[in-house]
C-alpha cells in the first residue's frame, strides 16, 4: 500500500452536453471513465468506478447529469484505480 497515489479532481461534464438528450448520463460516465484515464495515465479496464459515483451521475435521471463532479482517485501499486466521491 506504500506505492498508491491519491488525487482529488473535479471533472467537467460539459461533453455530456453535446450528446443527444437520452443518452447524456452515459456520456458523462464515460467523460469520467476517459479523465481518470487522462489524469492518473492508465487503460480503460484498469478504472473502477464506485457505486455512489455512478448514483451520483444518475440522480437526476438519464437527461440532466451534473455539470462538473468531485470525485477521489486512488491509483493501487498494482495498476488499479478506484474512483469514488469526495467528502
Amino acid at each position: 500500500m506504500a506505492d498508491e497515489e491519491t488525487r482529488v479532481m473535479t471533472i467537467p461534464l460539459r461533453g455530456a452536453r453535446l450528446a443527444p438528450r437520452s443518452r447524456r448520463t452515459e456520456r458523462a460516465v464515460k467523460e469520467v471513465r476517459a479523465h481518470v484515464m487522462r489524469h492518473m495515465k492508465v487503460d480503460e479496464e484498469h478504472v473502477w468506478i464506485d457505486k455512489t459515483v455512478n448514483e451520483r451521475l444518475w440522480e437526476n435521471g438519464i437527461r440532466n447529469p451534473p455539470s462538473r463532479i468531485i470525485v477521489k482517485a486512488i491509483k493501487f501499486d498494482d495498476g488499479l484505480v478506484e474512483v469514488s466521491l469526495s467528502e
